[in-house]
């Protein structure tokens, strides 16, 4: 079987992409409106064409001439639009947040290309936001399209990406098939990947610290070690935002775990003097080295979430971030650091991707096995 082929929308810096890029697929284009995000989609998908600018620019037509394609050929459309509509970090989302209607330019791309496979992820406030009008409204409009689609949430750590991380996943197709859903690889006795097995070899930085490329600590010491280093002999964007003297000087009062709750009274945030103990969870958390992750999020906001390194005094790095994302090393992220943070951030972890790429390239094998049995009982 020739190598099948995938097209990348809202593609960002490519995490779904770089997923099914190796499983196996060969990416054919992608398009993103963040100019950053591209650059990085670019330089790390030298063989696929990239778009860039609002998907609205854009015809099927466009999409399939750079593609080399005609209507029907493509093996898989893969895409998360924007999210931050859908986001439970935004308390004003809903179906109002113009971003919560780019699902149809997704949609209408499909229409024209009509690719044997769909496959949609986004944020699980999806399915409350404007009562779950855009889930239904996704499943429905690939209905219409003549697709067999069924949705999902799935849990990044089962799949052996070392972060706790919740996806609603649309995944459908055209050809008949039974949508496959890929079997979780770690928990039930499988012990998921921690923080050490992520980022135990990483060398130590100092607060703000950027000396550019760093040579590892250690050897690599996980499997997962070994799965990111693959190919790279040196660590890049290893520097993190710095911050300031008050969060250095709380975060010395945080162990391993420990969070706001851990700091001194008179140290604390104003606005969190006045909070409640069962507020606010991971606020100023500080990672354990045997745990996950927090959901990696476009800032790596100590405000935000438990963003603090197990160890050393600082938040993590862009290329830790990376790490919990499941990106490769070799993964060199384009624009500032803050926009670094917002791809990785936005990204659908790789790991993730390649297990649903697999599952969906198990079935397509089986099914042009059947396609290729047929035609030699006809002859």
């Amino acid at each position: 079987m020739s190598a099948l082929t995938a097209i990348d929308l809202f593609c960002g810096a490519g995490g779904l992409s770089e997923g099914f890029r190796q499983a196996g697929y060969h990416i054919l284009a992608g398009n993103d409106f963040n100019d950053a995000a591209g650059a990085t989609f670019a330089a790390t998908h030298t063989e696929a064409q990239f778009l860039g600018g609002p998907i609205a620019n854009y015809t099927a037509s466009d999409i399939l001439r750079v593609a080399g394609l005609k209507a029907g050929q493509l093996d898989v459309i893969v895409g998360g639009p924007p999210c931050q509509g859908f986001s439970v970090y935004n308390h004003q989302r809903g179906m109002h947040d113009h971003r919560s209607s780019l699902y149809l330019e997704y949609l209408r791309i499909v229409e024209g290309l009509k690719p044997k496979w769909v496959v949609l992820e986004n944020v699980t406030g999806m399915t409350s936001a404007g009562g779950g009008e855009a889930v239904r409204a996704i499943l429905d409009g690939l209905k219409t399209l003549g697709y067999h689609v069924e949705q999902r949430i799935l849990k990044a750590e089962d799949y052996g990406v070392p972060q706790e991380r919740r996806r609603i996943v649309f995944i459908g197709n055209r050809i008949g098939s039974p949508i496959p859903w890929p079997e979780p690889t770690h928990g039930r006795g499988v012990p998921f990947v921690t923080v050490e097995d992520a980022i135990g070899d990483l060398p130590a930085v100092s607060n703000g610290e950027d000396a550019g490329v760093y040579a590892y600590a250690t050897k690599p010491k996980s499997d997962f070690q070994r799965y990111v280093r693959n190919g790279s002999n040196a660590v890049t964007c290893h520097s993190g935002a710095g911050i300031s003297r008050v969060n250095l000087e709380r975060l010395r009062h945080i162990p391993q775990g420990g969070s706001w709750r851990d700091i001194p009274f008179d140290l604390l945030p104003e606005g969190m003097k006045k909070a409640k103990r069962s507020d606010h969870t991971k606020r100023y958390g500080r990672l354990r080295w045997n745990g996950l992750a927090s959901t990696i999020l476009t800032k790596c906001d100590p405000h935000w979430g438990a963003y603090f390194h197990p160890s050393q005094d600082r938040v993590i790095t862009v290329r830790e971030a990376a790490r919990f994302q499941s990106f490769p090393d070799w993964f060199q992220f384009q624009g500032s650091k803050t926009e670094q943070y917002m791809q990785i951030g936005n990204a659908v972890p790789p790991l993730l991707g390649k297990h649903i790429a697999d599952a969906i390239m198990n079935v397509s094998s089986a099914v042009s096995a059947r396609a290729d049995r047929a035609l030699v009982a006809a002859e």
